[in-house]
């Protein structure tokens, strides 16, 4: 698999929220799949610069580096075909987008809006709590603004 650093901050990144945590065997099984993937992936039968992991056992991350070929309508569909094997594969939900990630220490956690109002009123969040912003499209923005306290997110508008 390519080295993420030899991909160029224009890179594009999908990410895909898993709704619970994957275990270490789960983590290492996809992160096979995924290296086999990315190895094979292509656009027009031409092979794409790729990167594939598991970021803080919660999320699924692809990377394609657009400066060599980019990934095509039927490329991305084989992608998303993949994503929907692995949430049959380990019953996780890959596709929720209105789970909030958030991060307590070290520990990444998932709740709904109104969970998120319920901690944050129970003082067990507050608006510097680490939040996910899946939203990000680029490696420089994955790199900078991908994990941001929730006082910065789209969300926190809308909260307070």
């Amino acid at each position: 698999m390519t080295e993420l650093a030899n991909f160029s901050a224009d890179s594009k990144v999908w990410i895909y929220q898993a709704d619970r945590a994957f275990t270490e065997a789960e983590t290492t099984v996809i992160g096979t799949r995924l290296a086999a993937f990315v190895a094979d992936w292509a656009a027009h039968g031409r092979g794409l610069k790729a990167w594939g992991g598991v970021v803080h056992q919660h999320f699924i991350v692809l990377v394609v580096d657009e400066q060599q070929y980019g990934a095509s309508g039927c490329s991305i569909d084989s992608s998303v075909r993949m994503m929907k094997e692995i949430e049959t594969s380990y019953g996780v939900q890959l596709f929720n987008r209105l789970l909030i990630a958030y991060r307590v220490g070290e520990e990444v956690r998932c709740t709904d809006r109104k969970g998120l109002e319920g901690l944050l009123e129970r003082g067990e969040i507050d608006e510097d709590t680490i939040t996910f912003n899946n939203l990000v499209d680029t490696k420089a923005k994955w790199e900078d603004s991908w994990e941001i306290p929730l006082k910065e997110s789209w969300l926190w508008r809308s909260l307070v």
